[in-house]
Parts: structure tokens; sequence; C-alpha cells
């Protein structure tokens, strides 16, 4: 058994319940929210105003992204829209969809 694994079997305990071929190294959280948004505006070609959300699910993550949907003058008055998108564990796209569209100056309050 080499270092690499001892530190990987180190790190998750669980990875002894697989043979080394099966094991996958799980995307941290910050690796997750750039992968999310990364392939939003890759499908949409969307501009990204950011993620807003991030949550670990049992199969890999749930990212929210908003995205600048129509751009509008003043900037205040900018269609934006919500989208969650679903990673696996690893960080792979499994889906996506737009939660919600809004006008930039009224968004959610509270």
């Amino acid at each position: 058994m080499s270092d690499d694994d001892v530190r990987a079997r180190r790190r998750d305990p669980a990875a002894e319940d697989y043979p080394d071929d099966e094991y996958v190294e799980p995307a941290s959280a910050a690796e997750a929210a750039r992968a999310g948004l990364r392939q939003l505006v890759e499908l949409t070609g969307r501009e990204a105003s950011g993620t807003v959300s991030l949550e670990a699910t049992d199969d890999g993550w749930l990212v929210g992204v908003e995205v600048v949907e129509a751009r509008r003058v003043p900037s205040s008055i900018d269609l934006m829209g919500l989208y969650e998108v679903e990673l696996d564990i690893e960080g792979g796209l499994l889906g996506y969809r737009r939660v919600r569209s809004y006008q930039r100056g009224k968004g959610e309050v509270g």
C-alpha cells in the first residue's frame, strides 16, 4: 500500500469498505461551489453574479447560483435568475433548474 493510499484511508475511514479502485475522492465544498457556477455558465451562456448557497446532499451537492438573465438600464433593474445546480459527490453535473427570476432591485427581502 502506498503512502497516498494510507493518507486517503486516514481522511475517510469509510474508504476501507471499498476496494482501492472504487474509492472516489469527494469534491470539497469550495470545489463544488466553483464547479456548479462554472458548469451553469457553460450550459446557459449567461453571466453569473455569484454562488449564493451550497448544501451537501446524500448524493453530492446542491449549489445555488445567481445569474444575469437580461441587462437593463439602469443595472438596478437587470432581470436575474436563481438556479439550483445538482452535482454528484465528485462535482459532476447531474442537473440544474431555474428556481425563480426577479428584478435585481426586488430580490428576496428578509
